[in-house]
């Protein structure tokens, strides 16, 4: 089996196996007490503070341990908001942050704050001169992220910062998917990765906060960690994070480079063994091993089980992959397709061979697929108002899509198509169909029935 997934949780490293075994022994005592044993679990989560410290790019006492990514980063922006109430309660966001980041934007509005989410382009990418544009007098905290999750494009954080702090505005860095190919660059203020997603344990996160940010910890007073986590220290876990950040660093640029070419391979081959497929993301400015493409006219979920079961472990931001039936908040910020979307990962230490085979795998799977859905039911076609209207209310991804194409060389070059869709992914995917079929996207409009989504034919 082999799993292209780590954006979403690497294997457990090898060294960190051994930092965790040889911690058990050690590093079980309270390191706060004053005896021999909580002073060797002090001297090891010391050492460990340390040891990510250097590999982040800060100083020891910057930064903390907490008990995940999504807990560093829910931390870092409460107590960063409150330590600036002062100055006014606005918050800033990109559009394709991490959905910690966006809860915690949501719970800051909610409790009375404003929230400006910055857009991004079609690669995924912040304009830093618009980001810039949204610092505000009141601005309290801005977040962007070093590089996105689920497409792999890096952010400009360097110039972002630079904005940020000309305007007396600290910004938080939600670094989990870079930290393991090198620290961020950049004036940034806080910081939050995730052990696991370096090849560390679960229930590991780390939090920084720069010397002079105002910051006031929420929830009740608790002296572990600097009071800015609560709770004992997993000190074995704690050991084996910063041990298998300290590994994954050393190789970084040598295994970088070699996962950025398998991944070009991908990007390079798929389109043109795939029909109609779209490859997202930034081309240049993205992560060595991550590389997403989207499908059109295929059933994500489907295609996931036909890819896991010809040997391949890959993630999807589809919305038929998900209970809210809903696209990805990324491909719709950034106005991709999202429909039959695929998202490959790949490991360190993944072989050639292994590409090589998902590449001989993918379209035969992407065909199967595409062959079942190819006559769905249920769908009618009919004259009205001089447009040809397709039902296809009740339908999922891609159906509603699939109709389209089936009827729009039905109509003469200038006529148009309506579609009638209740399903979210419609709003995102029919635009995407036109630009990639050279198709014109007229527009929506409320229907007694969901929505129509008028299409005219160029050609």
């Amino acid at each position: 089996m082999a799993y292209f997934d780590v954006a979403s949780s690497a294997p457990l490293h090898p060294v960190a196996r051994q930092a965790l075994v040889a911690s058990l022994d050690e590093g079980w005592a309270d390191p706060a007490r004053l005896y021999r044993e909580g002073r060797r679990a002090r001297l090891l989560l010391d050492a460990a503070r340390e040891a990510a410290a250097e590999a982040v790019g800060c100083r020891g006492d910057e930064l903390v341990f907490t008990s995940s990514g999504t807990r560093a980063v829910h931390s870092g922006i409460a107590g960063a908001l409150a330590g600036r109430r002062r100055a006014g309660g606005h918050l800033i966001v990109s559009a394709v942050e991490h959905s910690s980041v966006l809860h915690s934007a949501a719970a800051h509005e909610a409790g009375g704050g404003t929230v400006t989410e910055v857009p991004v382009d079609r690669g995924g990418a912040v304009d830093p001169e618009a980001y810039a544009a949204a610092l505000r007098e009141d601005t309290a905290l801005a977040c962007l992220q070093s590089a996105n999750h689920e497409v792999g494009t890096e952010q400009p954080v360097a110039e972002v910062a630079a904005a940020c702090r000309a305007a007396g505005v600290p910004l938080l860095v939600d670094a989990a998917q870079s930290l393991p190919w090198g620290p961020v660059d950049g004036d940034w203020s806080l910081l939050t990765g995730s052990a696991h997603k370096w090849g560390g344990p679960a229930g590991v996160g780390l939090l920084v906060v720069r010397k002079g940010v105002r910051f006031a910890a929420q929830g009740p007073v608790d002296e572990r960690e600097s009071g800015r986590a609560a709770g004992f220290e997993n000190i074995p876990a704690i050991v084996a994070a910063a041990a298998s950040l300290r590994a994954v660093r050393a190789e970084a640029v040598a295994e970088g480079a070699r996962l950025r070419e398998l991944t070009e391979r991908i990007r390079a081959r798929v389109p043109g063994s795939v029909p109609d497929v779209e490859v997202v993301g930034d081309p240049v400015r993205r992560l060595p091993h991550l590389v997403t493409f989207s499908c059109l006219y295929v059933d994500g979920e489907t295609l996931l089980h036909e890819l896991d079961r010809a040997g391949f472990s890959v993630s999807s931001g589809s919305s038929c992959t998900s209970s809210t039936l809903t696209p990805s908040h990324v491909l719709r910020a950034m106005g991709v397709l999202s429909e039959g979307n695929v998202r490959v990962s790949l490991p360190v230490g993944t072989e050639a061979a292994e590409v090589e085979r998902f590449l001989d795998v993918l379209p035969g799977a992407v065909r199967e697929v595409r062959e079942k859905l190819g006559a769905p039911g249920g769908a009618r076609a009919r004259e009205e108002g001089g447009s040809l209207v397709v039902d296809a209310v009740g339908k999922r991804c891609p159906i509603p899509v699939i109709e389209l194409a089936k009827v729009i060389g039905d109509v003469p070059v200038g006529g148009t198509v309506t579609v009638l869709a209740d399903d979210e992914a419609a709003r995102l995917d029919i635009p995407a169909w036109c630009e990639m079929r050279g198709q014109e996207y007229v527009g929506e409009r409320p229907a007694d029935r969901g929505s129509a989504y008028v299409v005219r034919r160029r050609s």
